[in-house]
C-alpha cells in the first residue's frame, strides 16, 4: 500500500511537471504572433498568457474526462500506475528535446503516444480503447486542416472588408486588437492543453481507488492550472521564434486573423471534449492566413518540418514510453 501511494504521489508530481513544461513549450504559440508584431512586449504577453491559461484550465473539464477514460483503462491492466508514470516521463523527455531544438511539436501527440506505448508494453495491444483512441487521432488530424481552411477564409474576408483602408492606420488598430486576440488564444489553450494533465491525474486516482470515474477533484484542476501558468511565465522563446517569424512575416492584421481562427478551432474541440494540438492548430492557421495573403510569403519548409514532427512524435513517444516502462518494471 505504501508503494502504491508513493507511485501515486510521484505520478501527481510528474503530471504537474508535464503541465509546467507544456506551459513554456506550447503556450509560446498562443502569444507568438502578438510578440512578433510588437503588439505586446514579451513580459506583458507572458503575464496575460499565464492568467488566461489559468482561467481556461479552471473553467473546462471535457478534455480531461476524455484523456482519463477514452485511451486506456488503467483499472483493467496490470501495473496501471507504472504505465502512467512511464508515459509522463517519456512525454516530458520528448517535450524538452523538441523545445531545446525549437521544434513546435505537439504535447498532445506526445502524451497520447506515450500512454499508448506504455500500455502496450504492459498489457499488449488489447489494452487500448481503440474507439476512443481513433476518435482522438481523427481530431488531431482534422483540426490542423480546419485551422488552415478557417485561417484562409478569415483573412480573405479581412482583405475584402479592409481593402480600402489606410494600411498604416489599419495595422495600428489591429495591433491594439491583437492584445485581446492573444488573450483569447491563451484562454483557449488553457481549455484544452491543461486538461490533459488533469486527465492523467484523475486516471491515477481512479486506478488507486481514490476517485470515481468521471469525478474531477477541484484541487487537481487548481494545481494543474497553476503549474501551466507558472510554466507559461518562464516563456518559450525558441518556439516563439519559430512560430512568430519562421512561417511568414506576420503583420498585425495577419496575427488577428490567425489568432481568431485557431481560437475558434480550439474552443470547438474543447466543447466536444476532444484533445487537439494547439501547436499545430496555431501554426496551420498562420499558414492558412499566409496563403490567403501571399502564397510565396509562406516559408513552407517550416511547415514541412512541422508535418514531419507530427508524424514522428506519436511513434517516438510510444517507443520511448515502452522503453521507460520496461526499465521501471525491472527495478520496481
Amino acid at each position: 500500500m505504501t508503494t502504491s501511494y508513493l507511485l501515486l504521489g510521484l505520478t501527481v508530481i510528474l503530471a504537474l511537471c508535464f503541465d509546467f513544461v507544456n506551459g513554456f513549450h506550447d503556450t509560446a504559440n498562443a502569444i507568438a504572433t502578438a510578440v512578433s508584431t510588437k503588439a505586446l512586449t514579451p513580459k506583458r504577453a507572458i503575464i496575460i498568457a499565464s492568467c488566461m491559461n489559468f482561467l481556461g484550465a479552471i473553467l473546462f473539464t471535457g478534455v480531461a474526462k476524455t484523456i482519463a477514460k477514452d485511451i486506456v483503462d488503467v483499472t483493467t491492466i496490470n501495473h496501471g500506475s507504472l504505465v502512467i508514470l512511464a508515459a509522463l516521463i517519456a512525454a516530458i523527455a520528448w517535450n524538452l528535446i523538441t523545445w531545446y531544438y525549437g521544434i513546435p511539436s505537439s504535447s498532445s501527440h506526445t502524451l497520447i503516444g506515450s500512454l499508448v506505448g506504455a500500455a502496450i508494453a504492459s498489457a499488449g495491444f488489447s489494452s487500448i480503447n481503440y474507439e476512443g483512441f481513433i476518435a482522438i487521432i481523427k481530431s488531431l488530424i482534422i483540426s490542423p486542416i480546419l485551422a488552415f481552411t478557417v485561417g484562409y477564409i478569415m483573412f480573405t474576408i479581412f482583405k475584402y472588408i479592409f481593402s480600402g483602408f489606410n494600411l498604416a492606420k489599419t495595422n495600428k488598430n489591429f495591433r491594439n486588437i491583437q492584445v485581446f486576440t492573444a488573450a483569447i488564444q491563451a484562454f483557449a489553450h488553457g481549455t484544452n492543453d491543461a486538461q490533459k494533465s488533469i486527465g492523467i491525474i484523475v486516471m491515477a486516482l481512479v486506478g488507486s481507488g481514490l476517485a470515481e470515474p468521471g469525478e474531477i477533484p477541484f484541487w487537481v484542476q487548481f494545481s494543474c492550472a497553476t503549474a501551466m501558468a507558472l510554466g507559461t511565465s518562464v516563456g518559450g522563446w525558441r518556439i516563439i521564434k519559430t512560430v512568430g517569424t519562421q512561417i511568414m512575416k506576420i503583420r498585425p492584421v495577419n496575427g488577428v486573423a490567425a489568432d481568431l481562427s485557431s481560437a475558434f478551432i480550439i474552443f470547438g474541440a474543447s466543447h466536444l471534449g476532444l484533445p487537439v494540438s494547439t501547436t499545430h492548430v496555431i501554426s496551420s492557421s498562420i499558414m492558412g492566413v499566409g496563403s490567403a495573403y501571399r502564397v510565396k510569403g509562406v516559408k513552407w519548409n517550416t511547415g514541412k518540418k512541422m508535418i514531419v514532427t507530427w508524424f514522428i512524435t506519436l511513434p517516438i513517444s510510444a517507443a520511448l514510453a515502452a522503453l521507460v516502462f520496461n526499465m521501471i518494471n525491472i527495478f520496481i
